[in-house]
């Protein structure tokens, strides 16, 4: 029997792996929440596998996503980043990393927690859907501009309700696996799995 997937997959390996493996499975550390949504901002205009192939480049270039260490960068470093190829060289780009770093430290400076900030918009549980087609995905969702206007509040920014989306989409917060996907029930079980540790 032929494995389904979601039709946004292509054949590449690493590709496959992501969606088989990674996206829709619930993360709830803050750090890797950081990182995810940082990611997803590169990808503003470009197809996700375009930074899926340059994550590791990103996690060298800017200290594993540690925000202390990125909150620090200056002029001199955004010029040094300017000429990585191994990232989307666009200054506004490396300059929201910087931003949403800053961002990150003012918002957790006093002990509040970024994970559960971000799974407030969903109610602190993934809402699973039960597409059929790609057609009934949505770019956007009520939640996701909630989340992007509270993010941009923040002085976070590359952080629009359709990025916003893709990233709860990523981080397993949304199960938009199609129903007869291979992932989707895996992503339901995980789900299931993370609450009965709660």
């Amino acid at each position: 029997m032929e494995e389904i997937r979601c039709g946004w997959v292509s054949d590449d390996p690493l590709y496959r792996e992501y969606h088989d493996k990674v996206w829709g499975r619930p993360v709830y550390d803050p750090k890797e929440l950081f990182a995810k949504l940082c990611l997803d901002g590169q990808q503003a205009g470009l197809s996700w596998i375009t930074i899926l192939k340059k994550q590791q480049n990103y996690e060298q270039a800017f200290a594993n996503f540690e925000p202390e260490v990125i909150a620090g960068f200056d002029e001199a470093k955004v010029e040094e980043l300017m000429l990585n190829p191994g990232i989307v060289r666009n200054r506004l780009k490396v300059n929201s990393i910087i931003k949403n770093a800053k961002g990150y430290l003012a918002y957790t400076a006093d002990g509040k927690d970024f994970s559960a900030f971000l799974w407030s918009f969903v109610g602190g549980k993934p809402i699973v859907n039960q597409f059929t087609a790609m057609s009934q995905v949505p770019a956007q969702t009520p939640e996701s501009e909630a989340m992007s206007k509270a993010l941009k509040k923040l002085g976070f920014n590359f952080v629009g309700p359709t990025i916003c989306y893709a990233f709860m989409q990523a981080v397993g917060m949304v199960n938009d696996h199609l129903a007869e996907c291979i992932a989707y029930q895996a992503c339901v079980d995980s789900c299931a799995v993370q609450h009965n540790h709660d």
